[in-house]
């Protein structure tokens, strides 16, 4: 039975475990290049020891940028920040990934801690987007997109392609696209955002044709052994937009072309999200994204609050997650692998960091609790570890029941509802 530690194998790249630092949005970009920064703060999480590591959503044009600060790939001197990037995360162990992407109606912002607002196109930081349609998104992003044309839309394949060379120029084994949180991809699949009449717009198929032709473009330029991945919006939680049913329908046709695992999120074209919004649940994400992999037959991978341990370790061991995506936990503790190694009692927890490092970790005299780690649990109870087991909707307590049990029973309820 694999655990959060078993190394896992897609296409013809193996990661030392299970274990991956989710792309997240650092805003330290000059002209989109990587520098000293993304090196240290990357080679860091590899060197903490998560398998697979992420920079940020990496530009496929300069328009598809959330601000100026944002990092791109769209021309060749951004290769160097990249491949020097690269170089260090695999000297420390993990695989490098890249996550191309385009942000559609949510760009020509300001940073978060700026406000987070967006600029109008004549500003000298701002510019015009571009989406499916002329529909703003609303609230603090009231400008209306420039729809664009089917011409356009051939040449961001073609940028989706350039950038995937670029890619693999630079050394990276993994590529995966952004299609999620309503930037340009989730906003095709989404009827929130695209009201097209074209073949782009309208059916299912026509909104889904968009991924298609990207996934199409990218495989035919990224050699075969290297997994091409999807993080996906699958969900509006909205009654006029993508559903968790019409995607895993979609999910089937991208299988069909050449999608090796899908990442699964929420669509976020909307503000005005209802229902079950899982953003604030432990393991929100996880029962959606189970569906995907029984019913599509496809590896998966989720986030979205999976950073407690047991949690983590739990939904590889019942089978309901191919890997665990951590965000916050990864910028939180560059070394989360080792320290979940340490709680949930792993043989050899600091045979996660470079082998320097861990010859004075296993060896160096002292006292255990000293150490700066939490102490292993030495087969204690989860709920006897101090700050670790908390009270989680995925964990029943006293009943031994698998979360997997726990999930078709919820299921079963909501088809009665139904």
């Amino acid at each position: 039975m694999p655990n959060l530690f078993t190394p896992y194998t897609l296409k013809g790249v193996t990661l030392r475990n299970r274990i991956a630092m989710s792309p997240m949005t650092m805003y330290r970009s000059t002209d989109g290049k990587l520098d000293d920064f993304h090196l240290m703060y990357l080679g860091a999480r590899a060197a903490g020891g998560f398998g697979l590591v992420f920079p940020e959503q990496i530009a496929i044009t300069p328009d598809g940028r959330t601000t100026t600060h944002c990092a791109g790939l769209y021309n060749d001197d951004q290769i160097e920040g990249h491949k020097r990037t690269v170089d260090m995360i695999k000297s420390m162990g993990g695989v490098a990934a890249i996550q191309l992407g385009h942000t559609g109606r949510k760009g020509s912002l300001v940073t978060p801690w700026e406000g987070g607002h967006m600029l109008p196109p004549e500003h000298a930081a701002g510019w015009e987007t571009r989406a499916p349609s002329a529909i703003a998104y609303g609230g603090d992003m009231p400008y209306v997109p420039r729809a664009l044309t089917v011409d356009e839309i051939a040449q961001l394949m073609q940028d989706y392609a350039d950038t995937a060379s670029r890619a693999v120029e630079a050394g990276y084994e993994w590529i995966e696209m952004h299609f999620a949180h309503g930037y340009l991809g989730s906003e095709f699949f989404s009827p929130l955002a695209n009201q097209r009449t074209d073949q782009y717009g309208g059916s299912l198929e026509n909104r889904t044709r968009f991924h298609l032709e990207a996934l199409d473009a990218v495989r035919a330029v990224v050699p075969d052994h290297i997994p091409l991945t999807m993080r996906l919006g699958i969900d509006d939680l909205h009654p006029g937009g993508v559903t968790v049913d019409e995607s895993i329908t979609a999910i089937g046709w991208m299988k069909e072309h050449g999608l090796d695992l899908a990442d699964l999120s929420i669509g976020f074209n909307t503000d005005n999200m209802s229902g079950d919004v899982p953003i604030g649940v432990l393991g929100g994400m996880v029962k959606n994204a189970t569906r995907v992999k029984e019913e599509v037959g496809i590896p998966v991978a989720t986030s979205w609050n999976l950073g407690q341990p047991e949690i983590a370790n739990r939904v590889i061991e019942e089978n309901l997650l191919d890997l665990v995506f951590l965000g916050r936990p990864a910028l939180a503790n560059a070394h989360w692998p080792v320290y979940a190694a340490r709680v949930l009692g792993y043989a050899d927890p600091f045979g996660l960091v470079p082998e320097d490092w861990a010859w004075w970790l296993r060896n160096l005299r002292g006292a255990d609790e000293a150490i700066g780690w939490p102490a292993a649990t030495n087969g204690a109870s989860l709920t006897e570890v101090a700050g670790v087991a908390a009270a989680a909707p995925l964990i029943e307590e006293p009943s031994p029941q698998s979360l997997s049990v726990d999930f078709e029973e919820e299921r079963a309820d909501e088809l009665e509802a139904a």
